[in-house]
């Protein structure tokens, strides 16, 4: 049996930040991942998540320590997964249960750190706390985290307090995760999970291949460049999210694009700049996924006497768009229509018109990873016509499928250069249920601040949804 100390949480915690990219949205389970804050380089610009809705933080450092018990209720407002008090980072911010629950589940986080009880050799997943009897078991947020995140790390002590290891072959214990587990860090060893079971990548100091096999009950092979473990800091630096013009950040949009437009109507909410900009960039065969198709020309919506605002029009009478998803896809005035309009009775446009609720709703569930839900809404209209109908509780819902884009225009009022937005009046509309809904999110902004500079509690749309930042140019004007 190995005789050499085992490493301690903060090494493990150190070992870990090796594996994070910067600037990613890291999911932090209780017990030890709980540690890693306070061992990651601030300059990794981390993004992390705690199922209590903490985004963005950082464990209490010399300035914030509190002296006495009475100050820290004080400040009890914030705390991780492990409900320890911790601080907001500049640029930080609180979610609700379910922006969080969507977060992890839409794809928007990118390593998930997790105490496991149990790990199988398939990569099965047993929750930290959960316990040896039948029936009884909390997996809690687990099992978001094992389904959601790109890549799941499980951090965790080798072997059990009664000496029994804590990898096998085949798990024990109710599973929160099937396969789910790509890396275990333990406190003896590195362990990738292949398709043929463990493989050992990394021992700890003054330890062997034999020692770790001999605690592990699970066949374990040994990669061909076996090393001993490093606890030095990771070197990264997180993207800029900030670029120069509109122009740069739609420069990628191809030919064949699905993009969520923002905007309810009129100019308030709508990112005229980074419309013209895609309108100048040229990409064909698009699918708009919007309120409406491009009705603010014939209907004003908001602008003012005589001013003709720019909306989706501009892309329609640049042959770019092939398809609208659409609430109002019409324009209210017959004796006006829209290009869209006037483009479909040519048979140049195709359409699929979605109730404006629904329409919000498939936007949620996408950005959450939900597939497909159920709605009483449309029911017996032409818009529920060859859809699923299933009777819950005695009553008709109609199915509909969630809707995620490639990428998203969306407008806000202020950003910081982590991503985090604010809005203005009503142009929050489509605005915010957009951003998550998209791999590719990208914000025309009146003005754009340092971390720190938005109050966190009113931050609408978290950083971690958003991967562009424009300004909008102080001459330029979202009339023609």
């Amino acid at each position: 049996m190995p005789t050499s100390p085992r490493i301690d949480a903060n090494s493990q915690a150190r070992r870990v930040a090796r594996e994070l990219i910067a600037g990613e949205v890291v999911g932090l389970g209780p017990g030890l991942p709980t540690v890693l804050p306070g061992e990651t380089p601030a300059a990794m610009a981390l993004w992390f998540l705690a199922d209590s809705g903490a985004c963005n933080y950082g464990p209490l450092d010399a300035q914030s320590q509190v002296p006495d018990a009475q100050a820290l209720d004080a400040i009890r407002d914030v705390v991780d997964s492990g409900g320890d008090v911790v601080r907001l980072l500049p640029g930080g911010c609180s979610l609700s249960i379910v922006d969080m629950a969507a977060a992890i589940c839409g794809g928007h986080v990118g390593s998930a750190v997790l105490q496991a009880a149990q790990v199988s050799s398939g990569g099965d997943f047993s929750h930290w706390t959960t316990q040896a009897v039948p029936g009884l078991f909390p997996p809690a947020s687990a099992v978001d985290w094992a389904s959601g995140a790109r890549r799941v790390i499980a951090m965790m002590p080798h072997t059990a307090p009664d000496g029994s290891s804590n990898l096998v072959d085949q798990s024990s214990l109710p599973v929160d995760g099937l396969g789910c587990v790509d890396l275990i860090v333990t406190d003896a060893a590195v362990i990738r999970v292949t398709h043929g079971g463990f493989e050992l990548l990394e021992v700890a100091p003054g330890w062997t291949a034999d020692d770790v096999a001999a605690i592990t009950s699970a066949p374990l092979s040994t990669a061909s460049g076996l090393r001993v473990m490093t606890f030095g800091p990771p070197i990264g630096q997180a993207p800029n999210k900030v670029f120069a013009d509109a122009s740069a950040a739609v420069r990628d949009i191809p030919d064949g694009a699905s993009i969520n437009l923002d905007g309810f109507a009129g100019p308030g909410g709508m990112s005229h700049y980074l419309m013209v900009a895609l309108r100048d960039q040229g990409a064909k065969d698009l699918t708009i996924i919007s309120n409406t198709a491009g009705i603010a020309r014939v209907a004003g919506f908001g602008s003012p006497p005589g001013k003709i605002p720019i909306d989706h029009s501009i892309l329609v009478e640049n042959k770019q768009v092939k398809k609208a998803i659409a609430s109002y896809p019409v324009s209210p005035r017959a004796s006006r229509p829209s290009a869209f309009e006037l483009a479909f009775q040519r048979g140049e446009v195709e359409l699929e018109v979605v109730p404006q609720g629904t329409l919000a709703e498939r936007l949620r569930a996408g950005g959450a990873g939900i597939a497909a839900f159920y709605t009483p809404t449309a029911l017996g209209t032409l818009l529920a016509e060859g859809k699923e109908v299933r009777v819950i509780d005695g009553k008709e819902y109609v199915l509909e499928t969630g809707l995620k884009a490639d990428y998203c225009l969306i407008r806000a009022h202020k950003a910081d250069t982590l991503g985090n937005l604010i809005y203005k009046g009503t142009s929050r509309n489509f605005n915010a249920s957009m951003a998550p809904a998209a791999t590719v999110t990208v914000v025309e902004v009146d003005e754009i601040v340092e971390p720190g500079v938005l109050n966190p509690e009113e931050i609408v749309t978290p950083g971690i949804f958003v991967q562009r930042i424009v300004q909008r140019p102080a001459d330029f004007s979202p009339y023609e």
